[in-house]
């Protein structure tokens, strides 16, 4: 039976998956159910979904040959959940270029203007856009909100934004943009939620860690520096993407592999990261279960708890000094190994960890005499993206359905 309370979907559509929510318009804001529609493009695409309700535990094959088709059966799906108490629709964009930085009412010139951005992100601005046409198609009348990944870096300062290229490709856009925003801003207001305004402001290092995965150097709330950049690739090395690179490694390849533009990015977003060194796995936890009798497994693990070390150091010291260590994404929240290894060693920052609160995955792993305080906190991008379609509806809206 179709829902009849009120209610909002939150997408988030990747290269190939798109993942959905939906939250009670509420606060507290109550998930009633999360979904994802994996392996599009595949023979094997799969619709699974888990929610309180029996009826919504459901796991089938579904035809899914491109994001389009995908697209239609989620929002099918959606709506003979939903019903008519479906009153807004949020989409994570991964980019929002120069312009946006807040999140937006998606409306036909916005839609142009995001197909302008398109060079800025080929992997997902045009799949995102579908997924917010497939919406339309269903729900011709529902408001439908773009969350923006890089609003949470916009200001970043100027010495952290420009990049050290000919001064003219900046009025065309190209900066340090950075990622992971949607997660940045839930997991600052937890940290606020948990330990007050005055100590979520100070110097803190946030560690976005999965597949995808970069970190922010976040003081007085805003962030001031991250480790992605102009694209997603930057940064720390992760399950497919490199993270940074010589730029010359891409001259060297054309003359001796022949390689274009397209093969280049093609190796560094797709062949490359953990995957690239282990030959193997892009999966943290298969890499871990290889490492004692696969030297290749070992060194991938050792490069990437390397890198976000230095990462950390080096946010450290542009925040002079560090009062609070955040890990999340699927690896900072559930892989204590990883975060143990990358601590080792940031003793010198006054940062020590409790082995046995790291173990048990506790929300804060510091030591009791730490002057750093380690948490480990799990994101929740579909809930930011909910929370900022009930901001972006506004009064009337809310008042409407009492929140």
């Amino acid at each position: 039976m179709p829902r009849v309370d009120p209610c909002v979907l939150a997408l988030n559509g990747g290269s190939s998956s798109i993942k959905f929510a939906l939250f009670e318009a509420r606060d507290p804001r109550k998930r009633i159910l999360a979904g994802e529609i994996a392996r599009i493009g595949l023979p094997d695409a799969t619709l699974r979904v888990t929610g309180a309700a029996p009826a919504d535990n459901i796991s089938r094959a579904v035809a899914a040959s491109d994001h389009a088709a995908a697209a239609d059966v989620a929002v099918e799906w959606i709506k003979l959940r939903a019903g008519d108490g479906l009153i807004g629709v949020g989409h994570r964009f991964v980019h929002g270029g120069p312009t946006y930085s807040a999140p937006e009412t998606i409306t036909p010139d916005l839609i142009a203007d995001l197909r302008r951005l398109s060079p800025f992100d080929p992997e997902h601005l045009p799949l995102e856009i579908r997924l917010s046409e497939a919406v339309s198609r269903q729900f011709p009348d529902l408001p439908q909100v773009a969350c923006f990944d890089t609003a949470f870096h916009h200001e970043l300062p100027r010495v952290a934004r420009i990049l050290p290229i000919p001064r003219r490709f900046e009025a065309q856009g190209v900066r340090r943009y950075g990622f992971h925003g949607l997660s940045y801003a839930f997991l600052m207001g937890e940290l606020t939620r948990l330990v007050g305004t005055k100590a979520a402001r100070g110097r803190v290092v946030l560690a976005h860690l999965g597949n995808g995965a970069s970190l922010a150097a976040v003081l007085d709330g805003k962030s001031v520096d991250t480790s992605m950049s102009f694209t997603p690739t930057a940064g720390v090395p992760m399950g497919t993407r490199s993270g940074d690179l010589d730029p010359g490694l891409f001259g060297y390849l054309a003359r001796t592999e022949g390689f274009d533009a397209a093969r280049f990015t093609r190796m560094v977003n797709f062949e490359s990261g953990l995957l690239g060194i282990s030959e193997t796995s892009s999966d943290m936890r298969d890499l871990l279960d290889r490492e004692t009798d696969d030297v290749r497994s070992a060194e991938a693990i050792a490069l990437f708890c390397y890198q976000v070390k230095k990462w950390i150091g080096g946010f450290a010291a542009a925040l002079g000094g560090l009062d609070t260590l955040v890990f999340s994404g699927g690896v900072g929240s559930n892989a204590p190994v990883i975060r143990g290894r990358i601590c080792d060693g940031l003793g010198f920052l006054g940062l020590t960890i409790d082995e046995q609160r790291n173990a048990a995955n506790e929300g804060v792993i510091s030591s009791a005499v730490s002057p750093v305080t380690v948490r480990v906190i799990p994101t929740d991008e579909e809930r930011m993206i909910s929370e900022m379609v009930s901001v972006v509806l506004g009064p009337d809206k809310k008042r409407r359905i009492n929140l």
